[in-house]
């Protein structure tokens, strides 16, 4: 079976959650109509990647004015439910296509926000999400951690989906939570835009024996209104996230990308028998585990 998969590198409209949607309904709309089945957006692209921000936060000290901008950031932050997860799922169904979407998520219950993609389809609306474990370096100021429930991947008519988001990806015992639910499409959103991000990928692919698909965004810092310029510890260099998206083949191989320094789309045509024909020489949760020495235990709420 071949799926044909876009990899959208796009800019959103910064800290602005209706001008987003209307920019993910538009690029899902071309995709679709070039006969791509499932379109994968970046970490936090709704409402943004904060980038550079500190909130006014620094140890023992918190000010007045990083709480307004946190309150913005909180109120164009979307709900994994109700009218903004319903438009991603009239979108979904209107064009055909599988969606993967990175936005920062705003609990109705306790109020966190949550670094998460949320897998939609086209006939079933919402599958799940996925909330980041654990937060990277500063981020964990604004981001809550997810928990276990969130280390799910998806069967579906184009394959398994499933993927960790960032740097959840250097972390073993998370990737083997994914490898061992057969993922077949391993989704990874990010906001690395290292070199060094698409010697990851490839590492991934080629362990977990799977299709990677490694999605950024491109941002410049005339991207961010002028209201959020002042005091970003980015803005020495125009470009502050030059991308990196890239696809990568069961074996390792780079299909498309990486894209660097520029908004685009990567697409593949995606072969899942080659998912199989990659495994007769390793397979991480078949035929070359070692059970007898080692297991994984997952903590999950009693």
């Amino acid at each position: 079976m071949s799926i044909k998969v876009a990899v959208i590198q796009a800019t959103p409209v910064f800290f602005d959650r209706e001008k987003t949607l209307q920019k993910l309904e538009s690029l899902v709309a071309e995709q679709a109509g070039q006969g791509v089945r499932l379109v994968v957006f970046p970490e936090s692209f709704i409402p943004g990647y904060p980038r550079g921000f500190t909130f006014g936060a620094t140890i023992g000290r918190r000010t007045d004015t990083g709480r307004d901008l946190y309150k913005t950031y909180w109120q164009q932050s979307m709900e994994a439910g109700g009218e903004d997860l319903a438009r991603l799922e009239k979108i979904a169904g209107r064009y055909g296509v599988w969606l993967v979407v990175g936005i920062t998520e705003r609990d109705p219950v306790n109020g966190s926000l949550y670094c998460t993609s949320v897998y939609v389809s086209p006939s079933e609306g919402l599958l799940g999400k996925h909330r980041k474990i654990k937060p990277t370096g500063v981020e964990r100021l604004v981001w809550a951690e997810g928990g276990a429930d969130s280390l799910k991947a998806f069967m579906t008519e184009i394959g398994t989906l499933g993927g960790l988001i960032c740097w959840e990806n250097y972390m073993p015992l998370a990737r083997m939570a994914m490898y061992r639910q057969g993922v077949e499409i391993y989704i990874a959103p990010t906001a690395d835009s290292r070199p060094t991000w698409t010697a990851t990928m490839q590492h991934i692919a080629c362990e977990g024996r799977c299709y990677v698909l490694g999605c950024n965004q491109f941002f410049r810092v005339e991207d961010y209104p002028a209201a959020y310029r002042e005091g970003i510890a980015d803005s020495t260099e125009d470009i502050i996230c030059r991308g990196g998206s890239v696809i990568v083949s069961p074996q390792g191989e780079i299909l498309a990308g990486p894209l660097w320094d520029q908004e685009g789309v990567l697409v593949a045509d995606l072969d899942l028998d080659e998912v199989i024909k990659s495994k007769l020489d390793f397979d991480v949760i078949g035929h070359y585990t070692r059970d007898d020495l080692f297991q994984l235990t997952i903590t999950t709420p009693s």
